[in-house]
């Protein structure tokens, strides 16, 4: 069995454009140059980023389920002295993705790890949204059965910070009513989706202006970022 601290590899974990490509740092093509190996959510989504910056190495899937089978493989090459990056489809590996498992491992055992800092879409979001900022609670995917949702709204109901997470188009309606009874129709809410791309929307409002402008719109695509401040007395006047 390999003793990793004593390895010479290094992992890097590289954000990818959330959209515009043009978003990607130098570093992170000098990085994405430099290794031995990527291992990425998709590689035909990668193969798409790499070959617009003439990129060629080798890659190796690693999601949600494959990343126990993947995990010795990455290890080892790193153990050997390579150098892996770790990439997602778009944004910072480890945000909701299976990188998380990756990188606590590789702690775990020492290895060197470098952490490129790059697009997000939940930082994207709530800059844009127009919602307190100072504070907030990111929650990933929520779980999807409408009566846990409500379970875990209502737990954050209370913490005056901005809650952010994510939703698929399939879903965004039903999520949006829980909302209403959840929060009410006055607090405010914002949906961002397709965010740095051509056609980027943020839609920004109460609840209720908010859900009654996303039940007329037709052929919802794009994962949505869903931001909702729940008012306190005390900051709804800042809103005013």
């Amino acid at each position: 069995m390999p003793t990793y601290r004593k390895m010479n590899g290094v992992l890097y974990i590289v954000p990818t454009p959330i959209g515009n490509l043009e978003d990607i740092t130098l570093r992170a093509l000098k990085t994405l140059r430099d290794c031995d190996l990527i291992a990425c959510e998709d590689t035909r989504q990668s193969l798409k980023l790499l070959s617009h910056f003439e990129i060629s190495k080798p890659l190796v899937s690693f999601y949600s389920y494959n990343e126990r089978r993947r995990l010795g493989r990455i290890l080892n090459e790193l153990s050997e002295g390579k150098k892996v990056a770790l990439i997602s489809d778009a944004g910072t590996p480890g945000i909701s993705d299976p990188g998380y498992v990756l990188i606590r491992e590789a702690l775990e055992k020492g290895i060197k790890t470098e952490i490129l800092p790059g697009a997000s879409a939940v930082t994207t979001a709530l800059v844009g949204s127009g919602l307190p900022s100072d504070g907030f609670i990111f929650c990933g995917f929520l779980k999807r059965k409408p009566g846990k949702i409500r379970k875990e709204l209502s737990e954050l109901l209370n913490l005056e910070k901005t809650i952010v997470f994510y939703e698929s188009p399939r879903r965004i309606l039903k999520t949006i009513e829980i909302c209403l009874d959840v929060f009410g129709e006055d607090a405010k809410i914002c949906l961002a989706r397709e965010m740095t791309k051509k056609f980027e929307e943020f839609i920004r409002g109460t609840v209720k202006e908010v859900s009654e402008n996303i039940k007329m719109k037709r052929n919802l695509v794009g994962e949505f970022v869903i931001l909702i401040y729940p008012e306190s007395k005390m900051r709804k006047a800042e809103f005013q």
